[in-house]
């Protein structure tokens, strides 16, 4: 089992910057994949970026490629979602996904956090 808890979110300005963090405990294995994932009013739910716990290769949507980074710590088993340069279309809410590579729903998902980009 593996629990994950979002944390960072908020009200910025676009332009402004915001660092999204997830939290792991339990059983992460190596070969897991961390993922963040946004859902705004009305729409489904897309994946942003994700990376690979053992080696820390990512990945990143087109939408969000420049703009975001994703990194981990694994001695804090924490995710981070550095966002710069927003835009009121960010505004979601934000998910952190772990599990075995692709990432789907019955896998490990935290509580999510809002991110609100105002114009």
């Amino acid at each position: 089992q593996v629990q994950l808890v979002e944390s960072g979110g908020g009200l910025v300005q676009a332009g402004g910057s915001l660092r999204l963090s997830c939290a792991a405990s339990g059983r992460i294995v190596s070969s897991y994949v961390m993922g963040w994932f946004r859902q705004a009013p009305g729409k489904e739910r897309d994946l942003v970026a994700t990376i690979t716990w053992s080696g820390g290769n990512t990945y990143y949507a087109d939408s969000v490629k420049g703009r975001f980074t994703i990194s981990r710590d694994n001695a804090k088993n924490t995710v981070y979602l550095q966002m710069n340069s927003l835009r009121p279309e960010d505004t979601a809410v934000y998910y952190c996904a772990a599990g075995n590579p692709p990432l789907r729903e019955n896998d490990y998902w935290g509580q999510g956090t809002q991110v609100t980009v105002s114009s």
